[in-house]
Formats: C-alpha cells, sequence, structure tokens
C-alpha cells in the first residue's frame, strides 16, 4: 500500500513540474501518448485498430520551428509514426512482463528482413563516417523504414483466428473507403487527387500506388466471397475507388494497374473470357476515360518542347519523365564508385524511383538483399495462396499477390516501399497474409470434435507456431 501510494505522489508530483514548464500542446500530448501506452499493454488489439485508421487519416506533426512534419531534408514526421512508436513500445513491454506471449514470430521473410535492415545501417553509418549522409537525417530515415517492419510483426504475433483477421481487414478497407470518399470530393477543384492531410503538397502518385494496392486486393476477395452481402460492400467499395484513382493522374499507378490485372486474370478461371473482357474494355478506354485522365497519360509524349526533355525513339517525353529517366542514368552511373555498401541512405541526391535509389544508397549489399526481400515475400504469398482453403484466405491473398505485382511495377516511377502512406497498409496486410495457414489450422484445432486446441503442424520448414498470443 505504501509502495501505491508513493507511485500516485510521484507521478502528482512529476505532473505538477510538467505543467509549470512545458506548453498545454506538449502536455496534451504527452497525456494522450500515455494512456495509448496503457491502453494497447493492457489490449494490444486496439492499438491495433488505432495504427489502420491513423495510417491515412493523420495529420502532419509539426516538429520545431521549421516547415511542417519536416526535419531537416526532408524527413517528415506524421500523427501515425509517433502513435506507432509509442504503439511499438508499449508492444515491447507487454512482451517483457508476459514473456510467453514472443517477440518475433517465425515467418519465411524475418530473415530477409532482418539482412535489409542491417544493410541500410551499415550503408548509412558508412556514409556518416565518410561525410557523406548527415546522421541525423540518415537515422530518422532508417527509424522509418524499421517502422514499416515492426507493422508487420506485431500483427503477425498478435493474430489469434481468422474471424480476427476479417475484422482488421474490414477496419483497412472502411478507413480505404472512407479516403476513396475524400478524394473524390477533391476531383472538382480540378486539382490532381491525393490522399487527405497531405499538408500544402499533396502526393497523388502516392495515393494512387495505395489506392491500386487495395483495389487488388478488394477484387480478389470479390472474387472468392460468395456471401451477397459481404460482396456488395466489396463493390461498393471498388466503386468508391476507382474516380478519384483515375483523377490521381498518377502515370505510375496506371502502369502499375496493367500487371495488377493480369495477374489477377491469371489466377482466376475462365482465363480466355477474363482477358477477353481486360482487351475490350482496354480497346473502348478512349472513349470511357475522363478527358482529365486521357490528357494526363498523352502528356509522357505531348507535353510543349522545355528544356530537361529526352527523346527515346523519336519521342520527346516531358520533363517530369524525363528527369525519373535521367535519375536512373545517374544512379547507374554513379554507384560504382560505392559499389559495396553505397553512399548511404540519404547520401546521395533525391532520385523518385525506388530500385536506382536502393542501389546507390546501399550498394550491392542492400540491393541484393532489397530484391530477396521482394522475392521472399512474393513466394510467401504464393505458398500460402496454395495452402489457403476458405474463400476469404484464398481471396486476401489473391488480391495481395495481384496487389504486391502492382506495387513492384509503381517502383518504376516512385519510391514505393519507402513511402508511410503505402507501406504502412502493405506490411500490415502482409503480416495479416503470412498468418493465414496458421490462422486456419487454429481455426480447425478449435472445431475439433473435444473443443481443444490440437498441436499445430507446421506449414513447411519455415513456420514456427509457438503460443497462441492471449494464451
Amino acid at each position: 500500500m505504501r509502495f501505491f501510494f508513493f507511485i500516485i505522489g510521484s507521478i502528482v508530483i512529476l505532473a505538477a513540474i510538467a505543467v509549470s514548464h512545458f506548453p498545454e500542446r506538449m502536455l496534451f500530448m504527452a497525456t494522450g501518448a500515455s494512456l495509448i501506452f496503457i491502453l494497447v499493454l493492457i489490449k494490444t488489439e486496439v492499438g491495433l485498430y488505432l495504427l489502420i485508421f491513423s495510417m491515412l487519416l493523420s495529420p502532419e506533426f509539426m516538429f520545431g520551428g521549421g516547415a511542417a512534419g519536416t526535419v531537416h531534408r526532408g524527413v517528415t514526421l506524421r500523427i501515425d509514426d509517433l502513435l506507432l512508436l509509442v504503439i511499438a513500445l508499449s508492444w515491447f513491454a507487454r512482451n517483457a512482463i508476459f514473456k510467453d506471449i514472443g517477440l518475433f514470430f517465425k515467418t519465411p521473410i524475418n530473415r530477409p528482413i532482418f539482412f535489409y535492415i542491417i544493410a541500410n545501417i551499415v550503408a548509412t553509418g558508412l556514409g556518416a563516417m565518410a561525410g557523406r549522409v548527415d546522421l541525423e537525417v540518415g537515422f530518422f530515415y532508417v527509424l522509418k523504414y524499421i517502422e514499416y517492419f515492426i507493422v508487420f510483426f506485431m500483427v503477425a504475433n498478435h493474430m489469434k483466428d481468422t474471424d480476427q483477421a476479417k475484422r482488421f481487414v474490414f477496419f483497412l478497407f472502411l478507413t480505404c473507403f472512407i479516403v476513396s470518399i475524400m478524394g473524390m470530393l477533391q476531383i472538382p477543384s480540378g486539382q490532381r487527387v491525393s490522399a487527405p492531410f497531405e499538408g500544402k503538397v499533396g502526393e497523388p502518385n502516392t495515393f494512387g500506388g495505395y489506392l491500386v494496392f487495395m483495389l487488388a486486393i478488394a477484387a480478389g476477395l470479390f472474387y472468392h466471397i460468395r456471401d451477397t452481402k459481404t460482396r456488395n460492400l466489396l463493390l461498393l467499395l471498388m466503386a468508391a475507388i476507382i474516380p478519384p484513382f483515375l483523377f490521381t493522374g498518377s502515370r505510375s499507378s496506371f502502369l502499375a494497374f496493367i500487371p495488377m490485372a493480369v495477374a489477377l486474370g491469371v489466377m482466376m478461371k475462365n482465363r480466355v473470357i477474363i482477358f477477353g473482357l481486360m482487351a475490350a474494355i482496354l480497346i473502348i478506354s478512349p472513349l470511357i476515360l475522363p478527358q482529365a485522365v486521357k490528357e494526363r497519360i498523352l502528356y509522357t509524349v505531348a507535353q510543349p518542347e522545355e528544356s530537361g526533355q529526352i527523346e527515346v525513339g523519336g519521342l520527346r517525353l516531358d520533363t517530369s519523365t524525363s528527369a525519373r529517366l535521367k535519375s536512373w542514368e545517374d544512379a547507374l552511373t554513379r554507384f560504382p564508385e560505392h559499389p559495396v555498401f553505397g553512399f548511404g541512405v540519404t547520401g546521395f541526391h533525391f532520385i523518385d524511383a525506388q530500385f536506382p535509389r536502393v542501389l546507390v544508397e546501399t550498394g550491392l549489399i542492400g540491393f541484393a538483399s532489397f530484391l530477396i526481400l521482394l522475392f521472399s515475400i512474393f513466394a510467401m504469398a504464393v505458398e500460402n495462396y496454395r495452402r489457403a482453403i476458405s474463400p476469404f484466405a484464398r481471396g486476401l491473398t489473391m488480391g495481395y499477390i495481384a496487389g504486391f505485382i502492382a506495387l513492384v511495377v509503381h517502383c518504376i516511377g516512385a519510391n514505393t516501399f519507402i513511402i508511410v502512406r503505402i507501406m504502412e497498409p502493405f506490411w500490415f496486410f502482409t503480416g495479416i497474409v503470412c498468418m493465414l495457414p496458421v490462422l486456419e489450422e487454429r481455426d480447425a484445432a478449435v472445431k475439433s470434435e473435444n473443443g481443444d486446441a490440437k498441436p499445430i503442424r507446421r506449414f513447411g520448414r519455415h513456420f514456427s507456431p509457438g503460443p497462441m498470443p492471449g494464451r
């Protein structure tokens, strides 16, 4: 009892000191963070729901006296960054208290993730020692990359059963529906549509990548699920996604849509009919697409002549496309200066394309680890699709595979795999998809004749289920 009063008294004293020394805004944020920390410590699932809504609906965080959400050179902080940090700390604390929960569930992509993290840390450290990287900026960038993987591990470790996975997917789709409606409201302005709360300058390319990924998952579920109510909701979601997707004017996203649709067609039955419909839609697309979308696509080769344009095969490309091609050329030309670990994260000038950026910043080691990570994710998803039993598992995995292919193509003209608005939903879905075989096995065990959970068999040599979270 004395100890209890001592803790209460200490909290009161610290609160009194804080009130007298810190501004109200900081105290409000600290109080909110403390409440979230305690809430997640008690029930982690609540923190994951908060994270889902914050992914696309959180504003930028005003840091110091600089630009909104920016620390030095383009390190953007948002509310979801802080929320994720608080949730992660609470999750680590919970794992320290309840040691039987486990920190990192063993999956096929754990090692590739760790190798990629190490490659980024080493490359950035070497770049900082050589004076190519501002250590503070490089640190924040690498920390942001690690945040995405924390999302994956939190989801993978917390999954209990398929019903929980369905709840997570529902709220991920609900968030997508909300931001799609908000995107449609931007269309009459005549400006390119971007995600809400993007600050003064929107990022249509980012929003387009997110929407094409979510569209793929919704389409995969729509194909496999037979429940009429669920199919109607999925159809409503897809109908809400398409208008803002088109009016993002993101050519990288339009390009990513093509292999996404092809991947879905390959995995569906009656491929001949599916591809015939796709070909028909492609043929009549000039007649049905909005004029602004057609102009945006044609702008690639129809921009009035300006300095900085390059010609390819007799066609003069617009300045934006030309700049991307030049950045590819510059990265490939200069990466031999530091071929093993590269210039370090943020040690080279800005490149708006994922593959050359990874190559020049982290060298051959980082680039190889990145490609291995991508291949491991794809192989895991294909294997889980083959093993999936329920329509939900098959539909979700099918859509995820198509969406993943779309994001890889999206990388050609964007830093897709380091963009927070895309990567947080992507890694959340990756955690769910990675766990689906184990979840279906657990569901089967729970439904067994005696009602007791049987030992969980390994799904391939990679999975090691361990104790069920919360047990």
